[in-house]
C-alpha cells in the first residue's frame, strides 16, 4: 500500500495548517477537527483497497514473434469487488523488447472486464519470457493505492524477420521471381536430369525435341528436364565479434540469418538439404534437412543464434566442417572479412576445397562506404578518406586472392546480400558445378 498524490498534497496543507495554528491560535480547533476527519478518511478509504487475489488477469501472446516487427498483446483484467475499480497496467514485458501503450489506466465496472492490447517489439531474437504484470489499484478516495501481480509468467520467442522469405514464396508461386531481384538463370545441361515428354510449346529449344516419339505420334513431342536435386547446401555462420557491429538498425549477424533463411528456402524448394554449422563462440550443428516441411526445424534451430565476444577462427571452422560434413556439399561461409584474413582463411579454405565447393559471402560495411563518398573539407576528412581507400584496397584484395584459388565469393552490403547470395546459389546449379 502506497500514498497517492492527492493525499501527499492533503498533508501538506494540513501541515502549513498546523503553522498557522501556533501563530493564530483560532486555527487550533480547525487543525484538529483536519485532522482528524484526515486520519478517518485514511482509515476508511484503505479498508476500500481489494485484497490479495481478487484481481486477476490473463495475457494472451502471439504464437511467436518476428524480430523488429510489432505484434499485439492483449492482457484480460477482470475483479471481484462490488465497486468501479481505477487501474494502472504495466506489463512485465522483457529486456529485449519495446512497447508501445504502456502502462495503461483503465476502469472496471462491477462484474465487468477489461482487455488492455499494447504492441511488442523485440530487438533480439532468442527465448524471452514475459513477466507478471504490475497493475496498480486507487482506492475509493483516491488516497492510497496497493500494487497487484496479475497473469504469471509467459514465455515465447523472437524468430529472425523472414518476410523477404514469405514475400519471395508469394512471388514465386505467382511466377514473378525476377521481382525479388532474384534471376533465372539459362539453364545448362550438366545439371539436368530428364523428366518426362511432353507436348511441344512455342519457345521450346529444337534440341528438346525427341523424333522418335514425334515420328510415332505424329506431332512434335518435347522433352522435359529438371535440376538435378538431392545436393546439400551447408551454411556456416561467422558468431564472432565482427558480427556484432550494427548495419542499418540491425547486426551483421542479424542480416546473415536473413540471407541464410531465404537461400534454405530456395535451396529447399529446389529438393536440395540444407544444414547448418556455426563457429566463432557458436558450436553447434544441425545434421542437412530436406523438404519445404523442413523450413520451421531450420527457424526453430537458428532463431537463438547469437554472435558472441570470441574471435572468429576460420581453421577451427574448416576442421569442424569436414569432421561433420563427410559428403560433398557447397560450403557457404557468411563473414565479413578483413586484410589480416588472408593466411588463415586461405589455409582454411584450402583444406574444405578437397572435398567441398567452397562459397564466401561477406557483408560490406554501408556506413564505410557513405563516408568514403561524403566531401573532403578539411583535413581529417582527407586523412579519413586515405584510410578508407586502403582498407577497401586491401579488401579487393583478398578477394582476388580467393578468386584465384577458385572460390566463389559474394561481396554485398548487408541490404542486398539475400538476394546476391541467391542467385549465386542459382548459378552454381545452373552450371552444374556440384
Amino acid at each position: 500500500m502506497r500514498p497517492t498524490a492527492l493525499l501527499l498534497r492533503l498533508l501538506i496543507a494540513w501541515f502549513v495548517l498546523a503553522v498557522v495554528a501556533c501563530v493564530w491560535e483560532r486555527f487550533t480547533v480547525l487543525w484538529q477537527i483536519g485532522g482528524g476527519l484526515l486520519l478517518l478518511a485514511l482509515v476508511v478509504d484503505a479498508c476500500t483497497l481489494p485484497r490479495r487475489g481478487r484481481i486477476t488477469g490473463q495475457r494472451s501472446l502471439p504464437g511467436r514473434f518476428a524480430l523488429g516487427v510489432g505484434s499485439a498483446v492483449t492482457l484480460t483484467v477482470t475483479h471481484a469487488t462490488r465497486r468501479t475499480l481505477r487501474l494502472e497496467v504495466f506489463d512485465g514485458i522483457p529486456t529485449a523488447a519495446e512497447a508501445e501503450g504502456l502502462p495503461h489506466r483503465v476502469s472496471i465496472p462491477s462484474g465487468e472486464f477489461a482487455a488492455i492490447s499494447y504492441e511488442a517489439r523485440f530487438v533480439r531474437r532468442g527465448q524471452h519470457a514475459f513477466t507478471a504484470a504490475h497493475v496498480l489499484v486507487d482506492s475509493a478516495f483516491g488516497l492510497w493505492r496497493r500494487l497487484h501481480f496479475i497473469a504469471g509468467e509467459s514465455q515465447t520467442r523472437a524468430y529472425p524477420n523472414y518476410e523477404p522469405v514469405v514475400r519471395f514464396a508469394l512471388l514465386a508461386m505467382a511466377n514473378r521471381v525476377e521481382q525479388m531481384g532474384i534471376i533465372k538463370r539459362k539453364r545448362m545441361g550438366a545439371s539436368l536430369d530428364f523428366h518426362q515428354l511432353r507436348d511441344y510449346q512455342d519457345g521450346d529449344v529444337l534440341s528438346r525435341i525427341d523424333w522418335k516419339a514425334t515420328s510415332r505420334r505424329s506431332m512434335l513431342v518435347s522433352r522435359d528436364y529438371e535440376e538435378t536435386r538431392n545436393q546439400t547446401i551447408l551454411l556456416v555462420p561467422d558468431c564472432g565479434r565482427r558480427m556484432r557491429a550494427l548495419d542499418g538498425g540491425l547486426s551483421q549477424f542479424d542480416h546473415c540469418l536473413n540471407a541464410m533463411l531465404l537461400i534454405a528456402f530456395i535451396a529447399l524448394r529446389q529438393g536440395d538439404e540444407v544444414g547448418v554449422v556455426g563457429f566463432g563462440g557458436v558450436q553447434r550443428w544441425l545434421p542437412p534437412v530436406k523438404g519445404t516441411h523442413s523450413m520451421p526445424k531450420l527457424l526453430n534451430h537458428l532463431y537463438n543464434y547469437e554472435a558472441s565476444s570470441e574471435p572468429s577462427d576460420f581453421i577451427e571452422a574448416a576442421e569442424r566442417v569436414m569432421t561433420l560434413q563427410k559428403r560433398r556439399a557447397l560450403v557457404i561461409m557468411l563473414t565479413n572479412l578483413r586484410s589480416e584474413d588472408g593466411a588463415t582463411l586461405a589455409a582454411a579454405v584450402g583444406a574444405m576445397q578437397k572435398r567441398h565447393l567452397v562459397l564466401t559471402a561477406t557483408l560490406r560495411e554501408q556506413e564505410l562506404e557513405q563516408r568514403a563518398a561524403a566531401s573532403i573539407d578539411h583535413l581529417h576528412d582527407a586523412l579519413q578518406y586515405g584510410a578508407l581507400t586502403h582498407y577497401f584496397g586491401e579488401r579487393r584484395q583478398l578477394l582476388e586472392s580467393l578468386r584465384a584459388r577458385r572460390v566463389l565469393t559474394v561481396d554485398e552490403s548487408a541490404q542486398m546480400l539475400p538476394v546476391a547470395l541467391a542467385n549465386k546459389y542459382l548459378d552454381v546449379k545452373a552450371g552444374g558445378l556440384l
